[in-house]
């Protein structure tokens, strides 16, 4: 699967030297952060692969960097926690969690779940890249790359992020608040005023006309939807 970047997120030093020489024999190459927010600023700066995260950070909780990494970022996240209770896994996997690791673990076992989970979520590239609009529009998701009218077409990540979201589903509806779930991560205030302007934004970017759209069509009351007619 190439060489794939794991961050590992846990305050303890121990955990983080127990796991990084089996993922580097495993031929990953390995980041390491002991706080919440050094993980989020990690993450953002050099876009791992993977974030193994343990739930009990000394700032701020596990949870709380899964839902800032999530409003930003699809990066599969791997909880590591010694919390065993159903409920807590649950809550975990709420939040995006791609698997969920309980302590004490087998290292082996961890780096085969990892790699598990990069497999179902790397995927062949060639499989996600679709088009829509008689082809003028095409989203290649494994390269976060637009195109329209055969040209690029150069998107924010909350633009990219509302953007696949739309074409997970063309012709479907989706509301705003699914939008900003997807976009800016739960909890968010002001969803409306938010997505629509970055409905405006995406649209300007496209060159798509609201009052006669080739892509993005308002459902008015409910929300957005990407326009049929697309072939894979």
């Amino acid at each position: 699967m190439g060489r794939a970047t794991v961050l590992v997120v846990d305050d303890e030093r121990k955990i983080r030297s127990l796991v990084r020489p089996y993922l580097e024999r495993a031929g990953f190459a390995v980041l390491e952060a002991e706080t919440g927010e050094r993980a989020i600023a990690t993450a953002l700066r050099a876009e791992p692969d993977l974030v193994l995260l343990d739930l009990m950070l000394p700032d701020l909780s596990g949870e709380e960097v899964a839902r800032s990494l999530r409003a930003v970022s699809d990066v599969p996240i791997v909880m590591l926690t010694a919390k065993s209770d159903e409920d807590d896994r649950v809550a975990g996997l709420g939040l995006g969690a791609d698997d969920y690791v309980v302590k004490p673990f087998s290292p082996r076992e961890l780096v085969a779940r990892l790699e598990a989970v990069l497999r179902r979520t790397r995927g062949p590239a060639a499989a996600e890249v679709d088009s829509y609009g008689s082809g003028a529009l095409t989203i290649d998701q494994a390269a976060r790359e637009v195109r329209c009218d055969d040209r690029p077409v150069a998107l924010t990540r909350s633009e990219f992020d509302l953007l696949a979201a739309l074409a997970r589903s063309p012709g479907r509806v989706a509301s705003r608040f699914e939008l900003i779930t997807r976009v800016q991560g739960y909890d968010h205030e002001g969803y409306e005023r938010t997505i629509d302007a970055h409905v405006k934004n995406l649209r300007r970017k496209l060159g798509d006309d609201p009052r006669a759209p080739r892509f993005v069509a308002t459902v008015t009351g409910v929300g957005y939807k990407l326009l049929v007619g697309h072939d894979r």
